[in-house]
């Protein structure tokens, strides 16, 4: 892994100028192209190829399973459908929104670690230049950028705003169980978007109705830098159509098996991208429920996108479902206890463990059944090389006790963010985007890289069929 050492300096007035950086536009605004400038600090790091797949075909598996009391279940995490592709020329422009697929990650396995460079005060970027300079972006998004732990009740109006006119198709990003997701060309602005596409019959044999409409009702309500952007939906007799970001450097979880584990200042960075999320859903009492490294994607500077809001749900109180990926289920979960915002907490946790360690605290084989019993177990082993402060953290984060879990406790998010080891941390900067990323994805802005993505055949079949649509009430909200 190359030299971080750039880390220590905030992004220049020149590099934020792209305003797809941080405030993508929506596909039908027609823009005049300009130049996209990327870091003066770019790394020479190895492109990392993203298997990109949904969490539904991931070894890694996650699972959904409904108790008594509970209404969710999994959705999809990857998209439907099938086309005949025909890779369309990309021309170079202004780079747009990102999203992603997430790859199949390999649970057991870690990267063989590097020795990687340390760093230190990684997050606390120099002063400002005296005017208040940071770089803002010039370009007014769609709509307000929502601050951090913000939570607000205006939903964006996303339902049927699009067709498939609206875009040419290029190429497949990632397959699942109920279809597919694409990489796309707006017609009127000539950039790139991702189309995740649902098959219904699919979505309704596998009982994912509540679920896939849950996601999408989750998407149109979020507005973050580290969200992923939910632009429009819209539906034929086959289909379902969700149009988001496409972020271009793939997933965190390739970056962490190709380097082994992270240097602490680097996951930090990470963790701190992450919990400033995670108290924006919270604020909104929507609870995200898989988080792990597949479902964390890097826009082209750098920065993280969460994706894959198919466990996403709304509890005001307490909900009962047994779904997420096991690794990362908090033993409440685990034990049909009833479960609220705590278990992002512990998820957080297990994220900071394994991006510090390069494995998961309880896993075992693989086997769901024996890291539920490990979960259940709670013995975690804490190897020496990772700073005090970290592990102290982590100790308050994987605990079984929800009266010592913090972000459970009076303090909420904050406690997190206080805690010694995100000192260096500064909070309101970082959720400007406004500190430099530990690594910058090779990628070639605003050209549609798709570099960090698997390749995948080209199904044949076309979307945008007419005939009789006898699911469509089902979806009402598409």
């Amino acid at each position: 892994m190359p030299t971080l050492g750039f880390l220590k300096k905030k992004r220049t007035r020149e590099e934020k100028t792209d305003p797809s950086s941080s405030q993508p536009t929506s596909p039908v605004t027609p823009i005049t192209p300009t130049i996209s400038q990327s870091f003066d600090s770019q790394l020479t790091h190895t492109p990392t190829q993203t298997t990109a797949a949904s969490s539904v075909s991931h070894t890694r598996t996650t699972s959904s399973q409904n108790h008594p009391g509970s209404q969710d279940a999994k959705a999809p995490a990857s998209a439907g459908g099938s086309q005949s592709m025909n890779t369309v020329a990309q021309p170079q422009q202004q780079q747009q929104p990102p999203f992603g697929i997430q790859p199949t990650p390999s649970p057991g396995q870690v990267g063989t670690p590097q020795s990687l460079p340390s760093i230190n005060n990684l997050i606390h970027p120099p002063q400002t230049d005296g005017a208040g300079h940071h770089g803002a972006s010039q370009q007014a998004p769609p709509q307000n950028q929502q601050q951090h732990g913000q939570a607000t009740s205006d939903t964006r109006v996303t339902k049927g705003k699009y067709s498939l006119n609206d875009f040419d198709i290029l190429r497949t990003l990632g397959t699942g169980s109920f279809g597919r997701v694409h990489l796309v060309q707006s017609k009127h602005n000539q950039r790139f978007y991702a189309v995740k596409v649902l098959k219904k019959a699919q979505v309704v044999k596998m009982k994912q109705v509540e679920h896939t409409n849950d996601e999408r009702r989750m998407l149109g309500e979020v507005k973050h830098p580290f969200l992923i952007t939910l632009w429009g939906t819209f539906q034929d007799s086959k289909n379902l159509y969700m149009v988001m970001d496409f972020v271009e450097g793939g997933e965190l979880f390739s970056l962490l098996r190709k380097s082994g584990r992270f240097p602490n200042p680097v996951a930090k960075f990470y963790a701190a991208e992450v919990t400033l999320a995670l108290e924006y859903l919270h604020a909104k009492h929507i609870i995200y429920r898989d988080l792990k490294p597949e479902n964390l994607l890097l826009d082209r500077h750098g920065h993280l996108k969460i994706t894959d809001f198919g466990f996403a749900k709304r509890v005001p109180d307490k909900t009962w479902t047994l779904c997420g990926t096991p690794d990362y289920l908090a033993p409440e979960v685990v034990s049909n206890k009833g479960y609220n915002k705590s278990v992002d907490w512990w998820s957080l946790g297990i994220l900071i463990y394994e991006m510090l360690y390069g494995y998961t605290p309880f896993w075992d084989s693989g086997s769901p059944m024996k890291i539920y019993e490990n979960i259940l177990r709670g013995k975690v082993k804490y190897p020496q090389y990772v700073h005090p402060d970290a592990q102290d953290l982590l100790e308050r984060l994987i605990t079984h006790d929800l009266t010592k879990r913090l972000g459970n406790l009076y303090g909420g998010s904050q406690d997190v963010k206080n805690h010694p080891w995100f000192a260096e941390v500064t909070w309101d900067r970082l959720s400007r985007k406004d500190i430099d990323a530990p690594y910058t994805p090779p990628v070639k802005a605003g050209a549609g890289d798709a570099s960090q993505f698997d390749r995948y055949p080209e199904e044949t079949e076309k979307y945008g069929q007419g005939g009789h649509d006898e699911l469509g009430h089902m979806f009402v909200d598409f």
